[in-house]
């Protein structure tokens, strides 16, 4: 948690200052594409805040595309370097990083729902809290190349981005000052992203 207020702050202070918050927010996504423990979501949703009390034109539009373009490149990142861990000895300490995120019960349900809907599932697995991991893990144990990835990761980044965006501006519209609605943002993002897990430990 003092990660992300940190990186929050980072965020909203470089909207109140310049378009520097832009580039800012590019990184921190891009950042935590590669490392799943961020949480990427209640940045984009903090950003989609400042930006909906922001006088100038366009900033909404450009929270999403800093969004979803970091991502998307985050994510074809990490995939590239799973792939390279498949095939290589030296990469295959990055691609045991990333598998010791994705409880072997979860991995197991991404691989069947993977052959059963394809790329669909591809496009689902970045709303759901949790599900970006197992399923990318799952695409590398299909042996899927990276052109079909990328095929299936690119709306699946565009649903994402929109998805926390609107949390952003839901939270911005309910209160006058925008950081009552990033703390409302922040707080969403979190209960959305830790609900499967409670829900797991309570069965």
């Amino acid at each position: 948690m003092t990660w992300l207020a940190e990186a929050t702050r980072t965020v909203t202070t470089g909207y109140t200052g310049q378009a520097a918050g832009y580039p800012s927010l590019f990184l921190l996504v891009f950042l935590g594409s590669l490392v799943p423990v961020v949480p990427t979501g209640a940045l984009v949703s903090s950003a989609a805040v400042v930006a909906f009390h922001r006088p100038e034109p366009f900033t909404s539009a450009l929270v999403f595309a800093a969004a979803s373009s970091a991502a998307f490149l985050g994510d074809i990142a990490l995939y590239w370097l799973g792939r390279r861990g498949m095939r290589s000895k030296n990469g295959s300490r990055w691609l045991e990083a990333i598998r010791s995120r994705a409880p072997e019960e979860r991995l197991a349900q991404a691989r069947g729902k993977l052959a059963e809907h394809g790329v669909a599932v591809l496009v689902l697995s970045r709303l759901v809290p949790a599900g970006r991991i197992p399923v990318m893990l799952a695409c590398l144990m299909a042996e899927w190349p990276l052109r079909r990835f990328v095929r299936g990761n690119l709306p699946a980044c565009l649903a994402w981005a929109a998805t926390y965006q609107v949390i952003g501006i839901v939270g911005g519209s309910l209160f006058p000052e925008p950081w009552e609605g990033v703390v409302l943002a922040v707080v969403l993002t979190v209960v959305i992203s830790a609900a499967p897990g409670l829900v797991r430990r309570v069965r």
